[in-house]
């Protein structure tokens, strides 16, 4: 093992800059959700009312829509055919809301049309939590046992959760061109209003570019820390 400790050493500045992307990330979709959530939109409708105008023009009748508590907590669950929104989006008639409302929507739409990043997403996910609850103990096992085996395994499992970052992003920035289209066709927004929701957007998608980029300097880190390590096996 490497002559500093797992918690304390120079490598642990690729975890820091990875929590500072996050949290601007974090930061950067907070204060444009909240400039735009300001703006009323000129047909005043709810996220609510957005999402099931939506719903239907799209000839989905398979999917409920529900409010649920938080601040930007909304999702789809393609499990239970269920689009919840948050206490900020669903009674709100601003730009920012039905931006968000509609982002939802499209991945209802993805579901329905069989988008493969979604299916292979949803495939993904419980392998993944499974990775990235084991790959720490299993690379830790494998430094005490001098087993490199346990160590590659534990490396493979903690990429996994790269893995899903990946397949996430193409979902996410679909859905929410899928939703630009809608909201224009639609008329739910007005032309003026349609930049503003894309910026809202654009704004959630760079969380998920950020939770990518965080991830793979993590799973660096851990080849770095463990690589030399591993290579002495």
């Amino acid at each position: 093992m490497p002559g500093y400790g797992f918690f304390f050493d120079p490598t642990y500045i690729l975890v820091i800059i990875g929590m500072l992307i996050s949290m601007a990330a974090s930061a950067y979709v907070n204060s444009t959700f909240k400039k735009y959530d300001n703006v009323r939109s000129r047909h005043n409708v709810t996220g609510t009312q957005a999402a099931q105008f939506i719903l239907t023009n799209q000839q989905i009748n398979n999917v409920g829509v529900q409010g649920i508590a938080g601040n930007l907590t909304d999702n789809y669950n393609a499990g239970t055919k269920m689009l919840s929104l948050s206490e900020a989006t669903a009674q709100s008639t601003s730009v920012a809301a039905i931006g968000v409302a509609a982002h939802e929507c499209g991945h209802a739409v993805q579901d329905a049309k069989n988008y493969f990043p979604l299916r292979l997403r949803a495939a993904i996910v419980p392998v993944a939590n499974i990775g990235s609850t084991i790959s720490i103990p299993l690379i830790l096992i494998g430094v005490l046992l001098r087993g490199s085996l346990l160590i590659n395994l534990g490396l493979i499992a903690f990429s996994l959760a790269f893995i899903f970052q990946l397949v996430t992003l193409p979902v996410e920035f679909d859905a929410s061109r899928r939703a630009l289209a809608i909201l224009g066709e639609g008329g739910l927004l007005t032309e003026e209003e349609l930049p503003m929701a894309r910026k809202v957007l654009t704004a959630a998608a760079l969380t998920y570019v950020a939770a990518a980029i965080s991830t793979l300097l993590q799973l660096l880190r851990l080849v770095i820390l463990f690589g030399n390590n591993n290579r002495r096996n």
